[in-house]
């Protein structure tokens, strides 16, 4: 065992080679599940505390009803959340926690690639944890001080930064080319199983003790990430297994290769690779995200962390960053405000709409699984995007039309909305950023996988955090106005996607 791996595997009895290879890349694929669920399960609960720290008091059958007037309609809400302007509130929130965790995702990144994956992820699980935990506990200290709980969001946005970054990470250390469209999108439900977890666990306090319903998982991720310190394995060399194939070509070292390589370099590759690490041998640089083109490795070449810029030029990290600027909007929008719409657009209380909101994050699991299973057969990670974006749009027209008709409606358009909805999404964050991450041009150096992961994530929580923004502020003009804008926003995402898309289809009809 060397002498990088954590304390608490250097206990664990080790099996031959060929088997600590299989077992660490499940035991890793389940502890970083496990990990990122609980950091959605941490986020979630602000959705479903909405619906009571702002309510139509005149509903709550409560003793404490009896001693207050009639027309008194806020004495159950909590301040300062009790007054007209509560939405935009929710929203400041929203914006504040988003944009924190959008801005700090960028440093993130580059802060990952330079340290302990496990000391990072450690550290920023367990803040975390304290921090919605701090959340919750203003229900038991009374506290109604609007800057306390924006302080709470704002400082909980950037520990909760760390997470994506260091998982993805961990994931393309472990797991090569092969499956992994389907690996990450079965993997990838973490984000749903999260919410779900999340909202139940809200939902079961939410009526009696909104505290708990923050207090619970954040008590649950600090602990999580204490044993992160002690039991992550980041990189597979940490435990002397052997390293995935990120490139899916035989790599070439004989003199003649490299003597014939010289002879067709450009200069114009040459400044690219050298951003990219330095390199010297290699063919020509493909403008498409997922190229095939061949590169030449040297055994004195060795890894070393790219800078944000180097990152930007490789070839589809600025296409599907903004994508996912416009489809993250659309996700978190629903991630925060479906608790809310439900319970607006029926009669039933905060608990139940809770519960009924999970419905579009079981949908979301199914969706990205099926993205990461078709990008993989097709080997077209745009095209499964596009065709899931382009049938996302009247999906979600059809929810807000008869979603709220009844029961059988809600689950049925909630399942499929989560299904249109979540693919794209699940797809770009996971399998699209490890490709970006392993790109050809970086030569087989895994240490760009963090800083692309956070630039492509970073600039989509950016749009997750306008989205719910903006859905706070339009929804006083009527709930229709606010699925137009969900709309839009996807038809952008879908219109950003349109050359890869013809490329990938160019190339199928060659092939």
């Amino acid at each position: 065992m060397v002498s990088k791996a954590p304390p608490g595997i250097r206990i664990l009895p080790s099996g031959s080679c060929g088997d600590r290879n299989v077992t660490y890349r499940i035991y890793i694929l389940i502890f970083t599940f496990l990990c990122y669920t609980c950091f959605h399960m941490s986020r979630k609960p602000i959705s479903v505390v909405k619906s009571v720290l702002h309510q139509n008091c005149s509903k709550v059958t409560d003793d404490a009803n009896k001693h207050h007037l009639d027309n008194d309609t806020t004495w159950c809400d909590w301040k300062p959340f009790d007054g007209s302007d509560y939405s935009e509130l929710f929203g400041t929130l929203d914006l504040v926690y988003l944009f924190a965790y959008a801005i700090s995702m960028f440093f993130s990144g580059h802060i990952a690639e330079r340290m302990s994956l496990r000391y990072f992820l450690s550290g920023g699980m367990f803040m975390t944890g304290i921090l919605t935990a701090a959340f919750g506990m203003g229900y038991f200290w009374n506290i109604h001080s609007l800057g306390y709980y924006i302080a709470i969001q704002a400082v909980g946005g950037m520990f909760q930064s760390s997470g994506w970054p260091a998982v993805v990470a961990c994931m393309g250390n472990w797991y090569g080319k092969g499956k992994r469209g389907l690996i990450m999108g079965i993997w990838n439900s973490h984000t749903s199983v999260g919410n779900i977890l999340g909202s139940l666990i809200a939902g079961a306090f939410v009526n009696k003790m909104w505290g708990w319903s923050f207090v619970l998982p954040g008590i649950i991720i600090a602990c999580l990430g204490i044993l992160v310190f002690f039991f992550l394995v980041p990189d597979p060399k940490d435990v002397g297994c052997s390293l995935p194939d990120h490139q899916g070509t035989k790599v070439t070292t004989t003199k003649q290769s490299v003597d014939r390589t010289d002879e067709v370099e450009s200069e114009e590759n040459k400044q690219l690779l050298g951003t990219l690490h330095n390199v010297n041998h290699y063919d020509t640089v493909s403008n498409d995200y997922n190229s095939t083109t061949n590169f030449i490795k040297t055994p004195a070449q060795k890894e070393k962390a790219i800078n944000f810029f180097a990152a930007l030029r490789i070839p589809g990290v600025v296409e599907f960053s903004i994508c996912l600027f416009f489809a993250k909007l659309v996700s978190y929008t629903f991630l925060f405000w479906l608790p809310k719409y439900i319970s607006s657009k029926s009669d039933i209380d905060a608990e139940k709409a809770a519960d009924l909101s999970t419905l579009f994050d079981v949908g979301g699991i199914f969706g990205g699984i099926a993205a990461g299973l078709l990008s993989d057969y097709t080997g077209a990670r745009a095209t499964t995007c596009v065709i899931q974006l382009m049938l996302a749009a009247p999906v979600m027209y059809i929810y807000n039309l008869y979603g709220s008709i009844d029961l059988a409606h809600s689950i049925g358009l909630s399942l499929l909305c989560g299904f249109m909805v979540n693919g794209p999404y699940a797809l770009i964050t996971t399998a699209v950023s490890a490709d970006l991450g392993t790109h050809k041009v970086l030569q087989g150096n895994s240490k760009a996988l963090a800083t692309v992961t956070a630039i492509i994530d970073g600039t989509g929580s950016i749009g997750a955090a306008i989205g719910p923004l903006l859905a706070g502020i339009i929804e006083t003009t009527g709930w229709n106005n606010v699925f137009y804008m969900l709309i839009g926003s996807d038809i952008i995402s879908l219109l950003l996607l349109l050359r890869l898309f013809v490329k990938e289809i160019l190339e199928k009809v060659r092939t």
